[in-house]
């Protein structure tokens, strides 16, 4: 770093003024996402399962954690790890049974810590009762309309209704057979074919989710992540797209310059205002601890865009992730912290960020990656490799920063544990449709979803009683294991414990937010409820930076040498 970057003066400015209802459990909450089929597996078959949950859930207690998010658990044929669900108000048998689920709800109230639960509203399983109906009953029937099905062009049908791809790649459309062996209309899935499409414009479809949100609320879950909460509705008509197609709602199109017709329609807005009032039904009238909450997957750009599922009478939390994407430059992090608060400050929202999850790269490799390199959709073997060493430098110093910012956070399972993605995984192994649907091209998902490591030196490195695991696990993994860096000073595991304590001590998730300076070290000063000032100290430069005088260093991701931060760390002082 140059001398110049490293004293700066330019004037403090305010992102962020904490507002009266900063206390409020959800505004400020750190959430841990559990992917049930690789926390822990009770019974041995080598997938995770809600009995196992149950018995970890003391270490998310010690943690620190708020609540848990568990990815999909229903009753799925799994073609897309459960994100294909076949029955809404039952749990898929390689997982457990409703009496499981009861169990985890309870055990978890019991320790302090609350549930939020995946909900699939795009789309359903191909396998769902409905779809197997609309199948069965034929063009222009009731049954149909509950799914986006068409007549296909050309003379005799034989092309897609339009040229949209799916996300997982290949065509958004298969055509299906008739009763009488012929070929019939077409069906849209933006994903995968075993993932057709639900028509929202139908009361019926609508009616139906209410009911399931409510079937789960009255069991005692706290809230819902929703899928893909950006692409419910399309345009009217269809309209062809000439660009890839991604998650991502924003972007024109290159023909005529308009929004991407299957992604953030502003239809979808009516119908999270219904689930807010319904979510709002089931809250104490006189105190918010027992809120119930939605969270949005909202691939939505810009910023602004996005905030609009955030308004009062929608979502109480989306995923930042125009923050998880942005690029370890200290102009790009202040740009996308200072942009987030502008936007949800705006609506009164919370700022939720968030670095890592089941559908990205885990940040501790994909910080490790030259800054040259593309954002891959996985890595596997033959692939650009990251630099392990810098990657877990960086993560941990970029969850530093994260988790001392004001609003609320979300962390991946293991990521505590600075695990990386399985990077050389082989090909064989994958399970993600991605990876066969783009024809190779795309690795997917799979290198993110490895099943967690508990203790070194037992079978699947104590993921399970056996030695099966539904993907395989890195070599690496032994050494970052629970019982390797549990109580061991400098250990990830340590510092996440040590960073939720005191966010939570000194109140960091409520606070106010200034930002101090430019150049190579991002500083950001949170001035908490009670008038006190944690600053926080970001050096993405090239050499050493000097801490302020007499700092009182409360936290830092990494060794500081001579009263100087090395790159690439982050330091909590007063």
């Amino acid at each position: 770093m140059s001398q110049t970057s490293t004293t700066t003066t330019a004037p403090a400015r305010t992102l962020h003024s904490a507002g009266p209802d900063d206390a409020t459990w959800w505004r400020n909450a750190v959430i841990y996402q559990i992917y049930p089929r690789s926390w822990v597996d009770h019974d041995g078959d080598g997938i995770g399962d809600l009995p196992g949950i149950v018995e970890r859930l003391p270490y998310l207690r010690d943690l620190g954690v708020d609540a848990v998010w568990l990815s999909p658990f229903y009753v799925s044929p799994q073609a897309d790890a459960g994100y294909d669900v076949a029955d809404y108000r039952d749990i898929d048998p390689l997982f457990g049974s409703l009496a499981d689920a009861d169990r985890l709800l309870a055990r978890a109230h019991e320790l302090g810590i609350r549930v939020i639960v995946d909900l699939v509203p795009n789309h359903t399983s191909d396998e769902h009762p409905w779809f197997r109906a609309a199948l069965a009953a034929g063009p222009g029937s009731p049954e149909r309309e509950r799914y986006m099905f068409r007549d296909g062009l050309g003379e005799h049908g034989e092309q897609p209704p339009n040229n949209w791809e799916s996300v997982f790649g290949g065509p958004a459309w298969t055509r299906v057979t008739d009763a009488d062996g012929t070929p019939g209309q077409w069906y849209l899935h933006l994903f995968d074919p075993k993932q057709p499409d639900l028509n929202w414009q139908l009361s019926q479809v609508r009616e139906e989710f209410e009911s399931i949100l409510r079937f789960w609320l009255d069991r005692g879950v706290d809230g819902f992540r929703v899928d893909v909460a950006h692409g419910l509705i399309k345009e009217a008509g269809l309209p062809d797209w000439s660009e890839h197609l991604t998650m991502l709602g924003s972007g024109t199109d290159a023909a005529d310059e308009r929004r991407a017709p299957m992604w953030d329609q502003d239809g979808v807005h009516e119908i999270y205002r219904t689930w807010r009032q319904i979510l709002d039904g089931y809250n104490a009238t006189d105190s918010s601890v027992a809120d119930r909450v939605m969270c949005a997957e909202a691939w939505v750009t810009p910023a602004e865009r996005a905030a609009r599922y955030v308004r009062p009478e929608e979502f109480h939390q989306a995923f930042n992730f125009d923050f998880l994407e942005t690029s370890w430059t200290a102009a790009a992090l202040r740009a996308v912290i200072e942009s987030s608060y502008a936007a949800n400050d705006s609506v009164g929202a919370p700022t939720t960020w968030v670095l890592s999850n089941h559908d990205v790269v885990r940040h501790a490799s994909r910080l490790g990656l030259s800054a040259t390199d593309k954002r891959p959709n996985g890595i596997g073997v033959g692939d650009p490799q990251p630099d392990a060493e810098l990657g877990l430098r960086r993560a941990r110093a970029a969850t530093a920063l994260m988790l001392a910012l004001p609003g609320g956070a979300y962390l991946y399972q293991g990521e505590e544990l600075g695990l990386p993605d399985h990077t050389q995984m082989p090909d064989e192994a994958r399970q993600d449709p991605t990876w066969e649907r783009s024809q190779h091209t795309e690795r997917g998902r799979d290198g993110c979803r490895v099943p967690m490591p508990w203790e070194k030196a037992s079978p699947a490195y104590g993921f399970g009683p056996s030695e099966h695991t539904w993907l395989p696990q890195p070599e690496s993994y032994a050494d970052l294991a629970v019982d390797q860096q549990d109580g061991v000073d400098g250990s990830t595991l340590e510092l996440y414990r040590s960073m939720l304590r005191l966010r939570r001590e000194l109140r960091l998730g409520e606070g106010s937010l200034d930002l101090v300076g430019d150049g190579d070290v991002v500083t950001l000063v949170n001035t908490t409820p009670d008038g006190g000032a944690v600053r926080v100290i970001t050096n993405l430069g090239t050499t050493a930076a000097p801490l302020p005088d007499d700092a009182e260093v409360l936290l830092t991701s990494g060794p500081v040498v001579d009263d100087a931060l090395p790159t690439d760390t982050t330091v909590w002082v007063r």
